[in-house]
């Protein structure tokens, strides 16, 4: 799995003034939870760019004074009028410990309702998932070949050990629908009979 590494820099100053001033001089505040300690860090905006900004999942791996952290982004917080990066949350992997991700669906296959005309409609891009740290991965394969016209792939669909999906089982993932111009098809095709 792709790993980022950021460098950090342990925060001293709390408060709003001090916050202000450290994203003056271009750094996101950081925070790193669901360890044996709360770790509040500064690190430059730069540094975050290829986590923050991909839809790919991906691991963290944030040095902090001399100490390393595996972890996973949680949350950010963006400013509403420059939509610059503010804040950034993530939690870190504990062995033995169970955490909740969403991780990207992938789609593989070519559905038989496509090749009969209709239109593949995504309908989830990410599931949540529980799991132990060790059994993260990348993404999630989703297979649509058998996927019909008029069809629906739901999360209890889904089949990937060693998970619990949070979502709910009877939720459509993707579906094939009639296009416009098979529906016009076959009421000509109702008519002309």
């Amino acid at each position: 799995m792709k790993t980022v590494v950021i460098e950090g820099q342990l925060r001293t100053g709390t408060g709003k003034k001090a916050a202000r001033d450290l994203r003056s001089e271009g750094k996101v505040l950081g925070v790193i939870y669901g360890g044996k300690e709360e770790v509040h860090f500064t690190a430059p905006v730069l540094s975050f760019r290829s986590l923050v900004y991909t839809p790919e999942f991906q691991i963290a791996e944030i040095k902090v004074d001399g100490k390393s952290y595996r972890c996973i982004l949680k949350d950010k917080q963006f400013d509403v009028v420059t939509d610059a990066l503010n804040h950034v949350d993530f939690l870190e992997l504990v062995e033995g410990r169970q955490v909740v991700a969403n991780l990207p669906l992938r789609f593989v296959g070519q559905s038989v309702g496509v090749k009969a005309g209709g239109r593949l409609v995504i309908k989830m891009k990410t599931l949540k998932v529980r799991t132990m740290p060790e059994h993260l991965i990348e993404g999630i394969e989703v297979d649509i070949t058998d996927l019909q016209l008029n069809g629906n792939i739901r999360v209890e669909d889904v089949k990937q050990e060693n998970m619990e999906f949070m979502n709910p089982a009877r939720q459509p993932i993707a579906s094939v629908v009639m296009t416009r111009a098979l529906r016009q098809a076959e009421t000509e095709e109702k008519k002309g009979k």
